[in-house]
């Protein structure tokens, strides 16, 4: 089966506020399996517009992914987050290699 990632690119207007949401996020992740596979760091855009900051997170699979987004306490950190930070995020489903290749 396939996994899930959560891509994102923000901006983080405020870290103090911003760390409310890292610590709310932290329960809803663990419980559907999310890991941080990009989590800031240096990084060269090459092509394209993306805001400053990039996140991956990896789920066991694509439902995972968008059961963790969906939920309540997902839902309630996003709270935490709004007007002090900007991001975009695009869930999507791993590619698995056909066997043999």
């Amino acid at each position: 089966m396939a996994k899930g990632y959560w891509i994102a690119h923000g901006r983080v207007d405020d870290p103090e506020a911003y760390d409310l949401y890292r610590a709310a996020n932290a329960a809803p992740l663990a419980e559907y399996g999310g890991r941080f596979l990009v989590r800031g760091g240096a990084r060269e855009l090459v092509e394209g517009d993306a805001k400053p900051r990039t996140v991956v997170i990896e789920f066991p699979d694509y439902d995972a992914a968008l059961s963790c987004y969906r939920s309540p306490a997902y839902q309630a950190a996003i709270e935490l987050r709004r007007g002090i930070s900007e991001s975009d995020l695009v869930i999507c489903e791993g590619w698995t290699a056909p066997e043999g290749h």
